[in-house]
């Protein structure tokens, strides 16, 4: 995926989940942050960050925080929708016949069913950026409502039901379950694998305006 109208930007701080004070040329504006979760190793006073315009006049910011560069050098996308279309454009490399985005299924809507031949597949995608040592954790900040859609995968029938986490970093090609800060997703994650759930990796090349998957998972 592309985005269009990107400028860089240097993080200040981040008052709440959803808003974060930038410096753009010398003036501070308030931005929206594009992901709820804590990205506290990332957005860290001084960063240089990307933001993309909302193209929305009627909003109160103007722009949206989507990329930072970690120290170390290491660009990581943090865009919370962008894993879902990265993995749609992954899917349609993968000779499927039908791919339906939201779909209902138990309880819960999971990101994508797919139907290849008489076969049918459920997937759920989870976007990585925590990085720790050259290994990729999730999530971030706890999550309920991933450790149900695990489980509702565990117990998908009539379906080959797999796990997607896009990795929104360069140069990483694993991700673990990060029990320190989610215990009960990580034994979701256990017993979905161990019902027979594929879990996939999806390594993605970052640039301050892209996120483009790299290599097959």
């Amino acid at each position: 995926m592309k985005y269009s109208n990107v400028i860089p930007a240097v993080f200040i701080d981040r008052p709440n989940r959803f808003t974060a004070h930038v410096e753009i040329g010398g003036k501070r504006e308030t931005v929206h942050v594009k992901n709820t979760g804590r990205c506290r190793e990332l957005l860290v006073p001084g960063a240089e960050v990307w933001l993309a315009g909302s193209g929305n006049p009627a909003r109160k910011t103007a722009w949206d925080l989507i990329t930072v560069r970690k120290a170390g050098g290491m660009m990581v996308n943090i865009d919370s929708q962008a894993p879902n279309v990265v993995a749609r454009e992954w899917l349609e490399t993968q000779g499927y016949d039908v791919i339906r985005p939201e779909y209902r299924y138990g309880q819960s809507r999971l990101d994508f069913m797919m139907e290849r031949g008489n076969e049918r597949f459920l997937m759920e995608v989870k976007g990585c950026t925590l990085e720790r040592g050259g290994i990729g954790y999730f999530p971030d900040a706890p999550t309920e409502r991933g450790a149900k859609h695990l489980r509702e995968l565990a117990n998908a029938e009539g379906y080959r039901p797999m796990l997607l986490f896009v990795i929104q970093m360069e140069g990483i090609t694993e991700v673990r379950g990060n029990r320190e800060m989610d215990p009960e997703f990580c034994r979701a994650l256990e017993e979905a694998e161990a019902a027979g759930v594929k879990v996939l990796f999806l390594p993605c090349h970052v640039e301050p305006d892209s996120l483009v998957f790299a290599a097959k998972a």
